[in-house]
C-alpha cells in the first residue's frame, strides 16, 4: 500500500508536468508566424517535451484505466476513447474535448481541422488548437482499424459537427428547413387522405367483385359466403397494405425532416441509413434465392399444366364424352378435386426445399408447430372426410336424389367433404356430418325410379264380408285417378295379412316424381276415401270391434259439407279421361 500511493502521485505530477509543457509548446507556436523553408524542416523534428508526451502515451496506466467513453459534439459522435491518456481515463478525456471544443465555438474560432502526429499518437487540432489525442489504444482492433484510419475519421466527423454548429447560427437557413418541414408535412396529409379514400374504394369494388364471382361459383350461396367471411378477410388485407404505405410515407416524412435541422440530423441519418441497410439486406436476399424461386415457379408451371390436363379429362368423364375404367361420371368431380389437391401437395413437397428460409430454424420450428396441431386438431375432421369419400365412391347419393336418412327425408342439395345437406318436404334445410350419414341406413328413392319404378307401400283393412276383388278394383281406381303416379309400372294391390277380423290389403304404386312422394302419398289417401265411400264400402281401420248396424261410409251427397269446397267439373272429366274403371264387382 505505501508503494502504491507514491506511484501514483509520481504519475500524477509527471502529467501535470507533460501538460504544462504542451501547452507552453502550443502557445509558443501560436505566436511565433509560420516556419517557411529550412525553418519548416526543423521544425519537423520532435521536441524533448513531445517525445516525453509520445512516451507517455504508449505506457499504461492502469490506476487511470476505465470504461470506453465516446466523444460526442453536436448531437454527433466523433471518436471513441478506449484508454487513458496523461492519468485520464476515457469519460473525462471526452469531457476534456469538449470543453475546449466549445471554448473555440464561443470565440467563433470553427476551423480548419487538422492532425499532426507526434510519435506514436495523432493530435487533432481546430484553428492551431489542440483538441483531443489519439493514441494506440483507442483503435479498435478487432475491427482492422488503424491509428491513421481512426483519426482520419475523427477528424472528417468533426468537421462536419463544426459545419452544423456554424448552420445553427443562420437564422435563414433554419427558417427554408422549417418551410420545407410544412410543405412535406402537407404533402404526407394529403398523401393519407389519398390512400384511405383508395382503400374505401378498393374495399368496395374489390368486395362487390369477390361477392358476386364466390356466388356465381359451385361453392355456396350467400349465406356461405357471408359465413366463411372470405369479403371481410380481403377487406382486412386491402386495409393492411394502405396501413403499410401509410406507414412507409409516414417514416420517410420523419426522415426528411430530421434531416432539416442540424441537432436532428444524425438521427434522421441513422433512421435512412437503417432503412438502405434493410433494402439492401433484403435486395442481397432476393438475389440470392432467384435461382431458388426460378425453381419453385417452374414447379408450378408444371404442376398447373397437370392439374389443368386431369380437369379436362375428368370434365369430359362427367359428361359422358369419354370412358375411363373405375371412374364413373358422378364421382368424376370428387376424383378430379382429390386428383387436383394430391398434385399441388406432391409440388409443395417438392418445392420447399426451395423457399427461401426454408432451412432456417424459425421455419422448421413453425413447420412442426403447424403439424404437430395438424395432428392433435384433426382426427375428427379426417373422420368426416373419410367418411364423405365413402359415400362419394359408394354412389348412394347423389345431389338431387330423394333419399330418407335415419328420421330425415328429402332431396340432397349437396354432398360436402365434411357434411351432406338435404331439404325436406317443409322446406327445411338439414345438415348431417358424413360420419353420421355413413353410420345410417340410407334409402335412396331416385336411383331406380326412371327405370324400374320404386312403389310407395299405403295399406287398409276391410272386413271378411267384402270381396277381396271389389277391394282390390278400389284401390286401382284410387291410384288411378290421382294425378303424379306412373302407369308403367302398374299400380298393384297385395293381400298383405289375414287377420282376426279383418283382411289387410297393401296398394304399391310409383310416383312420376320421387321428391313429390309425400304429395302424391296424400292425394292416394284422399281418392281411396272417396272411392270406398262413393261404393259403400267400410274401412275397418283402426281396429275391429264389433258389426255396426249400417256400413260406417260417407254418402256421396255429404262428400263436400262445409266448409269443403266441391271439386270443379274438370275433376270428373279428368277422372273418367284417366281411364277409371267402372264399378266393381262383388
Amino acid at each position: 500500500m505505501t508503494d502504491t500511493c507514491p506511484r501514483r502521485l509520481r504519475a500524477r505530477s509527471a502529467s501535470l508536468v507533460l501538460v504544462v509543457v504542451m501547452a507552453a509548446l502550443a502557445s509558443s507556436a501560436a505566436a511565433q508566424p509560420a516556419p517557411t523553408g529550412a525553418d519548416a524542416a526543423a521544425q519537423q523534428v520532435p521536441t524533448a517535451a513531445e517525445t516525453a508526451l509520445a512516451a507517455a502515451a504508449v505506457e499504461p496506466d492502469d490506476a487511470a484505466a476505465g470504461p470506453p467513453a465516446t466523444f460526442t459534439y453536436a448531437n454527433r459522435p466523433i471518436v471513441q476513447f478506449r484508454a487513458p491518456f496523461l492519468g485520464r481515463p476515457p469519460a473525462e478525456r471526452a469531457v476534456a474535448a469538449k470543453l475546449a471544443l466549445d471554448r473555440l465555438v464561443d470565440a467563433g474560432t470553427m476551423g480548419p481541422v487538422e492532425t499532426r502526429a507526434v510519435g506514436t499518437l495523432i493530435v487533432v487540432r481546430v484553428g492551431g488548437r489542440d483538441i483531443f489525442a489519439i493514441v494506440s489504444s483507442d483503435v479498435d482492433a478487432l475491427a482492422g482499424g488503424t491509428l491513421t484510419e481512426t483519426a482520419a475519421l475523427a477528424v472528417s466527423r468533426l468537421r462536419t459537427a463544426l459545419n452544423e454548429v456554424r448552420e445553427l447560427r443562420r437564422p435563414r437557413q433554419l427558417l427554408v428547413a422549417v418551410l420545407q418541414v410544412l410543405l412535406v408535412t402537407a404533402a404526407l396529409i394529403a398523401v393519407i387522405w389519398l390512400l384511405r379514400r383508395a382503400r374505401i374504394a378498393a374495399s368496395r369494388r374489390w368486395g362487390d367483385a369477390a361477392g358476386r364471382r364466390l356466388q356465381a361459383s359451385a361453392i355456396g350461396d350467400v349465406e356461405f359466403v357471408r359465413s366463411t367471411r372470405i369479403i371481410e378477410f380481403l377487406q382486412r388485407i386491402i386495409r393492411f397494405l394502405t396501413w403499410a404505405l401509410g406507414l412507409v410515407f409516414a417514416y420517410a416524412w420523419l426522415t426528411f425532416s430530421l434531416r432539416r435541422f442540424p441537432y436532428t440530423r444524425p438521427w434522421g441519418e441513422s433512421l435512412r441509413g437503417f432503412l438502405l441497410d434493410r433494402l439492401s439486406l433484403a435486395g442481397v436476399a432476393t438475389l440470392h434465392a432467384i435461382p431458388g424461386l426460378f425453381t419453385v415457379l417452374l414447379i408450378v408451371v408444371l404442376t398447373r399444366f397437370a392439374s389443368r390436363t386431369a380437369q379436362l379429362l375428368f370434365q369430359a368423364v362427367e359428361d359422358g364424352r369419354i370412358v375411363v375404367p373405375l371412374v364413373h361420371p358422378e364421382t368424376a368431380r370428387p376424383t378430379r378435386k382429390l386428383l387436383t389437391v394430391a398434385l399441388w401437395l406432391f409440388a409443395v413437397v417438392v418445392a420447399y426445399p426451395y423457399l427461401p428460409g426454408s432451412q432456417s430454424d424459425v421455419f422448421k420450428g413453425v413447420s412442426v408447430f403447424v403439424g404437430l396441431v395438424v395432428s392433435l386438431g384433426s382426427s375428427g375432421l379426417v373422420n368426416q372426410v373419410m367418411s364423405g369419400f365413402t359415400l362419394t365412391y359408394s354412389r348412394a347419393l347423389r345431389v338431387g336424389d330423394f333419399v330418407a336418412v335415419g328420421g330425415v327425408e328429402g332431396t340432397v342439395t349437396q354432398l360436402g367433404t365434411l357434411a351432406s345437406k338435404i331439404r325436406t318436404g317443409r322446406g327445411e334445410d338439414v345438415t348431417i356430418p358424413n360420419a353420421v350419414v355413413a353410420s345410417q341406413t340410407v334409402t335412396n328413392y331416385s336411383r331406380l325410379a326412371e327405370t324400374d319404378g320404386v312403389f310407395v307401400p299405403t295399406s287398409v283393412t276391410i272386413g271378411y264380408d267384402v270381396p277381396w276383388r271389389q277391394v282390390q278394383a278400389l284401390l286401382l281406381l284410387a291410384a288411378a285417378r290421382t294425378p303424379g303416379v306412373r302407369r308403367e309400372p302398374a299400380p298393384v294391390v297385395r293381400q298383405t295379412a289375414l287377420e282376426d277380423a279383418v283382411v289387410n290389403y297393401t296398394l304399391l304404386f310409383c310416383p312420376e316424381r320421387p321428391a313429390q312422394r309425400g304429395k302424391t302419398l296424400a292425394a292416394v289417401h284422399a281418392n281411396i276415401l272417396d272411392a270406398f265411400n262413393e261404393y259403400g264400402v267400410q274401412l275397418m281401420s283402426p281396429r275391429y270391434e264389433a258389426d255396426p248396424e249400417a256400413p260406417k261410409v260417407v254418402p256421396r251427397d255429404r262428400w263436400f259439407q262445409p266448409p269443403a269446397i266441391p271439386d270443379p267439373p274438370a275433376t270428373s272429366s279428368a277422372d273418367s279421361a284417366s281411364g277409371s274403371p267402372g264399378p266393381p264387382r262383388g
